[in-house]
């Protein structure tokens, strides 16, 4: 049992919110260079690497069987799709637009969790969701106009995404977090390699491989790195400081991808899409807010009222 630390906890949700959007730049970096399937299988690659004999040798728990592993198997493929949405997105669209419209995803946890899930949730959060989404728009309107369809990859990534993480609340407390991550890893790896060697006969380029050169194989080496470090400071803020404290906290990974859109490709959002930042951060932390406060009032009335 870990006692909370919650400036511990900040300190390493801030990291996350750093090396997110940093792995995001080096995607897009590579977008050009090495085909999609082969950064793919590198990314997760390194994940089963570095995790694997970590988890083996602090004996944690990693065996998964019956609904537990299909459940994994799926939040792979889930996660797998997601990351390959989000790197083709970023071979079209300017990094700060790419990871904003993709932060459309808490509407749409919300929204699955009201109608799958079943869960309570009230209008105003019902119109925050309505609020972002419009905002969303707004930043969609002009690539849209740009590049077309691939401006809507990021609703696409935001979409799986949130199927992924219901998925991962479906089998959160029957895994150990490490230890899921280092399956997901091998099992990314075991899908994507034949998918590699079919690459020739099928012709299609995002299936294809290469040699990277010594500057790509560095580029493709930080995806897995930064992706399974990111994904190990997230576990792990969430252990010294509640989940309430740290969500506001994601929405710092867009101002860090403007600056690193800005810094790396000269890159900034028009006016209209800068707006639609706002709103989409505005929205989203209203929602992210009014959890806390449902949280709190649900703990509130369920506590036994105390001995007169």
């Amino acid at each position: 049992m870990h006692q909370d630390k919650p400036i511990l906890g900040v300190a390493l949700m801030l990291g996350f919110c750093v090396m997110a959007p940093v792995g995001d730049a080096v995607a897009k970096l590579l977008g050009e260079s090495v085909p999609l399937a082969q950064v793919v299988m590198i990314r997760f690659a390194v994940q089963a690497v570095v995790l694997v004999p970590f988890v083996w040798g602090s004996q944690r728990v990693w065996r998964m069987r019956g609904r537990v592993w299909l459940l994994t198997v799926l939040r792979t493929v889930l996660h797998m799709a997601g990351i390959a949405a989000m790197f083709t997105a970023l071979k079209y669209l300017p990094l700060a637009d790419a990871v904003a419209i993709a932060f459309v995803m808490p509407f749409f946890m919300l929204m699955l969790g009201k109608y799958i899930l079943h869960e309570e949730v009230g209008p105003r959060r019902l119109s925050a969701c309505i609020v972002g989404f419009l905002g969303t728009l707004l930043v969609v309107q002009p690539s849209f106009a740009t590049v077309g369809w691939p401006a809507l990859l990021p609703v696409a990534v935001a979409v799986i995404f949130s199927l992924f993480m219901l998925v991962t609340r479906q089998i959160a407390k029957e895994t150990d977090p490490i230890g899921l991550q280092a399956v997901s890893g091998v099992l990314a790896v075991l899908i994507v390699v034949p998918l590699l060697a079919a690459g020739p006969a099928t012709h299609l380029a995002p299936l294809q491989m290469i040699r990277p050169d010594s500057f790509d194989w560095t580029l493709l080496l930080g995806i897995g790195l930064l992706g399974t470090a990111a994904h190990l400071l997230m576990t792990w803020s969430l252990r010294y400081a509640p989940a309430a404290t740290l969500a506001p906290m994601q929405y710092l990974e867009i101002p860090f991808a403007t600056l690193l859109g800005l810094v790396i490709f000269g890159e900034l959002p028009n006016p209209l899409a800068g707006v639609g930042i706002v709103i989409i951060m505005g929205a989203g932390l209203y929602v992210v807010l009014r959890e806390r406060a449902s949280a709190r009032d649900l703990a509130a009335a369920t506590a036994p009222s105390a001995a007169p």
